[in-house]
């Protein structure tokens, strides 16, 4: 029903813009293609990667890693994949999604999450360059701190 939902709305916003200035609309759409187009391989290689993954790792090794019982270690693991990986936020919830089927807690995944979106390991020598040192290593640890809290907070809500 939410997706239902959704894109009514989407389809609404799109009739009114288009309502408004068709020519705008229209060039708005060719940008979003075109980066729906650029964003492409990325999301295809990361879905079979996921798949593979899913398939070839029995979901009790994802839930005694990750899962309800993992502990301290399991949201550990979490924080840290999501702070090494370099995944478009586009991906990250429907992986999110995969890894609670798989059995993965709450928890562990809004950690993953938030590691992922807040944490920049990959671009870490980009950022001290631009930034420095000591900034750059205290933003990555007070957001690496920051996605572990949220997640221990999500964990307690639900």
């Amino acid at each position: 029903m939410t997706v239902v939902l959704i894109n009514a709305i989407a389809v609404v916003g799109l009739g009114l813009s288009l309502a408004k200035d068709r020519t705008k609309t229209v060039q708005a759409l060719r940008v979003a293609l075109r980066s729906g187009a650029g964003l492409a391989p990325t999301l295809l290689g990361i879905i079979v990667v996921i798949g593979l993954l899913l398939g070839f790792v029995p979901t009790t090794t994802i839930a005694r890693v990750v899962g309800e019982g993992s502990g301290l270690i399991g949201v550990l693991t979490a924080g840290l994949f999501g702070a090494i990986l370099h995944i478009p936020s586009l991906v990250a919830f429907p992986l999110g999604g995969s890894m609670m089927t798989a059995g993965a807690s709450a928890t562990v995944v809004a950690v993953f999450i938030t590691a992922l979106t807040m944490v920049g390991f990959v671009t870490l020598p980009m950022e001290i360059r631009i930034l420095g040192k000591r900034f750059t290593l205290l933003r990555n640890g007070l957001s690496l701190v920051a996605a572990l809290l949220i997640g221990l907070l999500v964990g307690a809500i639900l």
